[in-house]
């Protein structure tokens, strides 16, 4: 099969996932969650095989411009909604993780799973292992945004003393905070680690960013998030509550950051 169509394929799947996912919550069936992770697996499998075809078609890894980058991206996230599935028994989780999998790659879609033929300053191993670090850190928010949104909606069930399908399916609020909690410590490790190996990197061969490099400022940004968000549990209250809302609105920061910040840079094929 070719990219595009093992691309196609990965998309319906998880489109498919997602439709089961939000399926089970309406009727409140707990067989359709099982179902669900098993085609979010198959999508995965479908997935991993499109960025082998990709990187054997082109011979370069899909880490560079949109579209291959942001098929990386929903990859990730589908994983992190699969281990939250089997190893962490929290399914239902995956009832936003999925969707923002499935969007994500459909935006792949829309742009184009291709090279972007930008010649890029730096390249390597190196330059690989930073990516890859950093899609990690920001799948890590991602898994800390889907249980905040779940955290506060839930938080609001509970409040208003309704007991309804959001109640029997979401987690407990105990769960999705130490979900949230637990993918913003892993985010803000693998960000902080990917930042120093590029800041190492530029030093080393010469080529220091500026601090107004449009990547330089959103890998500062989003860190800043990361730790705004975990700032946010210290204090009385309800430091639980406080997280869950600061992982949402960060995560909304990053995004609206890299959106802006891509446009700014000329080219911006070079972008992740």
């Amino acid at each position: 099969m070719t990219t595009a169509t093992l691309h196609l394929v990965s998309l319906s799947l998880y489109a498919l996932s997602a439709a089961l996912l939000g399926v089970s919550m309406a009727r409140s069936d707990r067989r359709l969650p099982g179902i669900a992770a098993t085609v979010l697996a198959a999508a995965i499998v479908a997935h991993l095989a499109e960025l082998v075809v990709y990187a054997r078609e082109f011979h370069e890894l899909p880490l560079v411009g949109l579209g291959p980058s942001l098929s990386v991206f929903a990859l990730l996230i589908a994983a992190g909604s699969l281990g939250l599935a089997t190893v962490g028994r929290t399914g239902p989780v995956g009832l936003v993780l999925v969707p923002v999998a499935a969007a994500v790659a459909a935006i792949a879609e829309i742009v184009g799973v291709r090279p972007s033929r930008q010649v890029m300053d730096f390249q390597g191993p190196w330059f690989v292992f930073h990516v890859v670090l950093a899609f990690v850190g920001y799948a890590g928010l991602t898994v800390a945004f889907a249980a905040g949104l779940m955290y506060l909606i839930q938080f609001r069930e509970l409040k208003s003393k309704r007991f309804g399908a959001i109640f029997r399916f979401f987690p407990p609020l105990d769960t999705l905070d130490r979900i949230g909690r637990g993918g913003l410590i892993a985010g803000m490790s693998f960000l902080t680690l990917a930042l120093l190996v590029g800041w190492a990197w530029t030093e080393r061969f010469g080529h220091p960013m500026s601090p107004g490099n449009p990547k330089v400022v959103w890998g500062i940004l989003s860190w800043l998030v990361f730790a705004a968000a975990l700032a946010s549990r210290a204090g009385g209250g309800r430091p639980a509550r406080r997280a869950a809302l600061a992982s949402v609105v960060g995560f909304a920061v990053v995004i609206f950051g890299y959106v802006v910040l891509r446009m700014a840079e000329s080219g911006g094929g070079a972008f992740l």
